[in-house]
């Protein structure tokens, strides 16, 4: 399967926080004028990663410690006593969605309680601006700076080496490159930030910058990727304050984009990676070479030189990535190959500087059993892609370690590969469902990897990805209300669009037919409460909207429903199964149907407009009752089918909103939601139809962007599962 990663979700949000503050986020805010909240404990639903790990750093003072960066998930520190991993940012809320990428990481050699990272995951005008946290307990709390540039930790280029570095001469010095705005200098330990004067890099407004940064002894090294392949890339200090193109450094197609690099302290040669692009999509050609720091000279490395013929005739294109050289055995290290689809990438490895290589790829032994989907439905787990974090640990020569576009690959022995990745979870998650009844508490649709089946929350599904077909993205996930055995669900995938099941998701058909706009534009699917008919809407990714399609016979055969509003979310009444329902955001107008979805007419309109992310959902074992979130313009509740909508009165936001399992002696589900009843933006519950509300999240516990989707268990009250954007699915229970 190629994991071509697509953007991640996109949200606006509110300006991020004064700068130099500590880690509670400015979505804080008032506290609420609501009932005492209750306790909850918060826990990840374990897929095991399901992302891209753009960075792994280990500490090298400190036995055992080690930390990892992700695109849009944030940050972990390794325990290694516990073999798993910790995650250091979910503190940061709401107001603060962009600060979930990382961007780079820094550790201090000299003080190994002290941790860096600079944050920002887009760097478009829309995003905020970056930040830069700081700890001196290992990311158990967090002192923060905002900066005056964005950083892009979810754009090309990410995969490249670090852009944070604490200067070996100065504890205090730190220095980060950015994407646009040159290079930054601290001489406070990050607590204040200015342009470091005399760096030669020309920011550019839609360049790299600095890609890497990275220290040899006392000389600090720089690479520029804004460079056409034939002026300098790589830069060099040794006082820093004189910056001075490297002599005799490479040039060239193949050298274009200096993308990591490792200093070999016992033999004082610099090892650096290069490609035609930053990545970790769209290159071709790349080369490593290595920089003798005590005379000057340069060496090609070159484990294979991209462009060979493949054995079906075919391009071996790629680039190189990651580099990591072995702390306790001269001129032993490591590198990585990226975006090598024909062959498939691997990791090389050499124990005489460079001049030989051996590729880790062909003895290779895999088991992925602690986390399945990584064998892509029925197929064996490959070695990876989008290999750039690569890392060696500098107390143990044969534990190696490499990200993919999905986990973490680790290794004792250099042979026997399993992911080393218990802690992260880093799926964007945007389609939930809990069962009234069967084995599974939980189903799920994300990007990337599709729609997994959880019979426990807290093993990776047994199952892995649902196949037949396999979905890379799922857009639609749907359960017939009376006959909850019946799912269906949709995606991209290169085998098919759509799936139904009928043992409740566990195994999957796909649809006989589908038409032909599924395979360019799957959107989301509903099915109506006897499960005897869909309404499947079709939705481009360039926003294009097209006629929904129903059919009766499970998918065998389609017709198209020209009076459905286009690219609207079909939802299916959960007690009559001749209702069915849509919200047309264009027009702030609900669309009903009473003929099994065939006709649908206008009912309330002049709500609110404009945004395709507006949420229309349903009571459960009610006909009619439906609530209507439509973010900052607040909550609305409907009783009769859509005919008329009620203002609910009780918070001013409601981004999403989902229900559970009613408390002891309520008459009405629990309502859980994500939205404002003062100041802030977090989760609720409400046990009195959202007369009122309780925080059940807490300053710790807030994960950046959580609009998608929440709800509740139907089984277990006060049980909440909330998707994510970067963080996977978590899920709450009262304590």
């Amino acid at each position: 399967m190629r994991a071509s990663r697509p953007s991640r979700r996109v949200v606006l949000a509110g300006a991020a926080a004064a700068a130099a503050l500590t880690a509670v986020p400015l979505s804080q805010g008032r506290a609420l004028a609501a009932s005492a909240a209750p306790t909850y404990r918060w826990r990840n639903v374990v897929q095991g990663g399901t992302g891209f790990v753009t960075g792994v750093l280990f500490h090298p003072s400190v036995r055992g410690l080690a930390y990892a960066r992700t695109d849009i998930g944030g940050a972990y520190r390794w325990d290694d006593s516990a073999a798993r991993w910790t995650a250091l940012t979910d503190h940061l809320g709401w107001d603060d969605w962009n600060l979930l990428g990382v961007e780079a990481m820094a550790v201090d050699p000299v003080h190994p309680n002290r941790v860096y990272l600079a944050l920002g995951t887009y760097a478009q005008s829309w995003a905020s601006n970056g930040a830069v946290l700081r700890s001196d307990d290992r990311g158990a709390t967090w002192a923060r700076t905002d900066l005056d540039v964005k950083l892009g930790a979810n754009e090309d280029g990410r995969g490249c080496g670090e852009r944070l570095l604490v200067d070996p001469r100065d504890s205090d010095t730190l220095w980060l490159g950015t994407r646009h705005d040159g290079l930054l200098k601290s001489t406070d330990r990050g607590a204040t930030w200015a342009r470091a004067d005399g760096f030669p890099g020309t920011p550019s407004a839609s360049g790299q910058g600095v890609t890497l940064l990275v220290a040899a002894g006392r000389v600090l090294y720089a690479g520029w990727g804004d460079s056409d392949g034939s002026a300098a890339n790589l830069f060099r200090t040794a006082d820093g304050i004189k910056w001075e193109a490297v002599p005799g450094q490479p040039s060239g197609t193949a050298a274009k984009v200096p993308i990591r690099g490792a200093y070999d302290r016992n033999t004082r040669e610099l090892y650096l990676t290069y490609a035609d692009a930053p990545g970790p999509n769209g290159q071709s050609d790349g080369s490593v070479h290595a920089l003798c720091t005590a005379n000057g000279k340069w060496r090609e490395v070159t484990p294979v030189k991209p462009g060979g013929t493949t054995a079906d005739g075919g391009t071996d294109s790629f680039g190189y990535g990651g580099v990591a050289v072995d702390a306790r055995r001269p001129g032993t290290l490591v590198v990585s190959t990226n975006n090598r689809w024909a062959l498939v990438d691997t990791v090389f490895r050499s124990t005489d500087g460079g001049r030989s290589w051996t590729s880790l790829k062909d003895s290779a032994v895999f088991d992925v059993s602690e986390t399945p989907y990584l064998k892509w439905g029925a197929d064996a787990p490959k070695f990876g892609w989008w290999i750039q974090a690569l890392a060696l640990d500098p107390y143990d020569s044969k534990h190696l370690v490499y990200g993919t576009g999905a986990t973490l690959y680790g290794t004792r022995d250099l042979k026997h590969w399993a992911p080393q990745i218990r802690g992260i979870e880093e799926a964007s998650a945007r389609l939930l469902i809990s069962p009234p009844t069967g084995k599974a508490p939980l189903i799920s649709g994300s990007g990337d990897i599709g729609v997994m089946y959880h019979e426990k929350l807290t093993a990776s599904p047994s199952r892995g990805m649902a196949s037949n077909p396999v979905f890379g993205t799922a857009t639609g996930l749907a359960q017939a209300a009376a006959k909850p055995a019946y799912v269906v669900r949709t995606g991209w995938g290169d085998h098919g669009n759509g799936a139904y099941s009928n043992d409740g998701g566990r195994t999957w058909a796909p649809f006989a037919a589908q038409p032909a706009l599924a395979k360019d534009a799957p959107g989301p699917i509903a099915v109506s409460a006897d499960g005897g008919v869909l309404l499947w809407v079709f939705v481009h990714w360039d926003g294009t909207k097209y006629p929904a399609h129903r059919s009766t016979d499970n998918g065998a055969t389609w017709t198209e429903v020209a009076s459905f509003p286009k690219g609207a979310t079909p939802l299916a009444d959960p007690a009559d199964p001749t209702l069915f329902y849509a919200y047309d955001t264009d027009t702030g107008t609900l669309f009903a149907s009473t003929d099994g979805g065939v006709t649908f007419i206008a009912r309330a309109s002049g709500l609110p407009s404009g945004d395709s992310q507006f949420e229309l959902v349903a009571a459960p074992g009610r006909s009619g009752d439906l609530w209507l979130s439509v973010k900052w313009n607040g909550l609305y509740r409907s009783t009769d089918g859509g005919a008329s909508f009620e203002k609910v009165a009780s918070c001013w936001a409601s981004y999403t909103l989902g229900f559970g399992k009613a408390a002891d002696g309520a008459a009405y589900p629990a309502v859980y939601m994500v939205g404002s009843t003062e100041s802030i933006t977090a989760v609720y519950r409400s046990d009195d139809e959202a007369k009122s509300w309780v925080r059940i999240n807490d300053d710790q516990h807030q994960w950046g962007w959580t609009g998608e989707v929440i709800t509740g268990d139907p089984r277990a009250y006060g049980r909440v599962y909330l998707a994510t954007n970067g963080r996977g699915i978590q899920y709450g229970e009262p304590v």
